[in-house]
């Protein structure tokens, strides 16, 4: 699936990702620095009502929201790799917790730590088109 988007288009494609992800709960951002990883997840957490200020977790590594559904309280976690190292990095800043919790796992640079991803998890790859403009596009990779 493929979509090209500009900034004000983001809550529908937030909403529409939602609708494409199913039962999905890991999905791994690729796409180079500014192509708008951390954006594209605001507008999804935004989609789902999060409560809490959604903000990048570079330095945090994992951010976790909380959001109403069917009556229950649920997470999100949203996890920045950029600054690992590598997966034992990964492993020791709680990254595999989060990921095999059940709850949905929203992940940038995910390249840091393959091999901890649980299978089933969605790829979403941004590429800059051009300073407005992103392509999304989603595999199973």
């Amino acid at each position: 699936m493929k979509w090209m988007y500009k900034q004000e288009e983001l809550p529908a494609i937030a909403k529409a990702l939602w609708d494409t992800l199913g039962q999905k709960k890991v999905i791994a951002f690729h796409g180079q620095m500014g192509a708008g990883k951390t954006t594209l997840i605001h507008a999804m957490c935004e989609a789902k009502q999060v409560k809490d200020i959604v903000g990048s977790p570079t330095f945090s590594i994992i951010n976790e929201y909380q959001f109403e559904e069917n009556d229950q309280l649920e997470k999100i976690y949203h996890i920045d790799l950029y600054r690992l190292k590598d997966e034992e990095e990964a492993r020791l800043a709680g990254v595999e917790d989060c990921l095999y919790s059940g709850n949905i796992c929203l992940v940038e640079w995910p390249e840091k730590a393959e091999t901890l991803f649980p299978s089933g998890t969605l790829h979403v790859f941004i590429t800059l088109v051009d300073t407005e403009t992103r392509k999304l596009h989603i595999a199973d990779k």
